[in-house]
């Protein structure tokens, strides 16, 4: 395959004459000097057009294009650590142009706009800077993850979408329409992978899932995407191990091959650089008892109300927001109330109201990114688990038999992938960490 010119790697063609396909992102002009941001998909870089070199009726062609015009341009590639561009320091010297399209009054200009009118142009404002550079560390999350399982073992195993009952909780499901049977959009992978392990031993799906709250907050999504890796022989303990040495391998590995477009982001590189395991852990009762201290001591009203909390419940944003702030790493918070979590987990020994469960928040308060636990083992538990949610027997049937057939302690869990861009990018809403986000009120474009 011919190798085409991209400008990630322009340090490689210092020197050379090459051809760039893109399009113009803006330009400014000096005179007989022109200088036009150029992008093609792969980073932004600087072209430079002198008007005796190109000729008038060139230049002026140029002068008249507007933003998002689609060119292909041919020139030298120049050293100039003064150079603006992802990466920055060369410049393009222009010695010709073709122009594919010129573009009038495209919508999306240099001023600000309301995010209403972003989302609804969502498939134009994904070639902004910002958005390019979140969308290319997300790939790379992404890309870092399936290495991670990949090279420890795992196989990765494509798990249902459509599913004919809950996994975690009736109140969250889409209802499809299957072949005139009721059944739901998955809303996770787990129950799958639990009896892919007695196969495989270690098993991973990614992919989207779907969860139908009613919630408007900056960290949900309808659909998103989940990676839900499954082990065998592995208890609650194993499992924080694992956790913490995948996560702090993800992020370092985002670090070493995005940081030009988390420096453009302007993400503070020193917090995600302290990300290494080992993690600190704490018990629910200890965070309970952490937050009824931070609740004592501040004078906010406001924010006294927020963090109101009483043994048993689950733990709102605010709560792991100043949770987390007391750390400079993620923190596991393990041993939940059972009422809380779902109904696989396995009990705590001596506590059944408590069960082996853990998330993982991260720290500057983007809260939970990783929930799991240890799996019943037990088929009876699993019964009388399944019988007190009153959720039907016969659709879990097939789950109860892998309890029945050669049952190993168990233990997984799901990370979702747009939590964790939005904590790595430090982007305060989650909706601007995938391409095309699915929210209460939105389904377009």
């Amino acid at each position: 395959m011919k190798q085409e010119f991209r400008i990630e790697n322009i340090a490689n063609y210092v020197g050379q004459q090459v051809t760039l396909k893109g399009w113009l992102y803006a330009s400014t002009r000096k005179g007989k000097l022109m200088f036009l941001r150029l992008r093609d998909g792969t980073g932004i870089c600087q072209g430079v057009a002198y008007q005796p070199d190109l000729g008038e009726e060139l230049f002026e062609t140029l002068k008249r294009l507007g933003q998002e015009s689609s060119l292909i341009v041919t020139g030298t590639v120049k050293e100039n650590g003064r150079a603006p561009g992802i990466p920055g320091g060369y410049e393009i010297g222009i010695e010709a142009v073709e122009v594919l399209q010129n573009v009038e009054e495209y919508p999306i200009t240099p001023k600000e706009h309301g995010v209403d009118f972003l989302m609804d142009n969502r498939h134009l404002w994904l070639r902004s800077s910002k958005q390019w550079a979140v969308m290319r560390v997300r790939a790379t999350i992404k890309r870092a993850i399936i290495d991670f399982f990949d090279n420890n073992g795992f196989i990765n195993i494509d798990t249902p979408i459509i599913t004919p009952a809950a996994a975690e909780g009736t109140s969250t499901l889409f209802e499809v329409d299957y072949f005139e049977e009721k059944a739901y959009l998955a809303q996770t992978g787990q129950l799958y992978n639990e009896a892919d392990i007695m196969a495989f031993g270690k098993v991973y799906c990614f992919g989207p899932t779907f969860r139908a709250e009613k919630s408007k907050t900056r960290r949900h999504l309808a659909e998103f995407w989940m990676v839900e890796p499954e082990m065998a022989f592995f208890d609650l303990e194993d499992l924080m191990d694992f956790e913490e040495q995948f996560v702090s391998y993800v992020v370092q590995t985002t670090i070493e091959k995005r940081r030009a477009e988390l420096e453009f982001l302007e993400r503070d590189l020193t917090v995600l650089e302290n990300i290494s395991a080992p993690f600190p852990r704490i018990s629910y009762d200890e965070a309970i008892e952490r937050i009824h201290a931070l609740r004592e001591a501040t004078d906010d009203p406001e924010l006294k109300e927020q963090l109101a909390i009483e043994w048993g419940d689950d733990f709102g944003a605010p709560h792991e927001t100043e949770l987390t702030k007391q750390f400079d790493k993620p923190v596991f918070v393990y041993g939940y109330p059972s009422q809380v979590k779902a109904f696989y987990m396995e009990p705590w020994p001596g506590r059944p109201e408590v069960c082996k469960s853990v998330d993982l928040l991260a720290p500057e308060g983007y809260g939970e990114i990783i929930g799991g636990s240890e799996r019943m083992s037990d088929p009876d538990l699993l019964i009388a688990a399944i019988e007190r949610h009153e959720l039907p027997l016969e659709h879990y049937q097939w789950y109860v038999d892998l309890r029945q057939y050669g049952s190993v302690p168990h233990s997984g869990f799901g990370l979702g992938l747009e939590r964790t861009v939005a904590w790595i990018c430090g982007i305060e809403h989650i909706r601007q960490t995938i391409a095309f986000p699915r929210t209460l009120n939105r389904m377009n474009p």
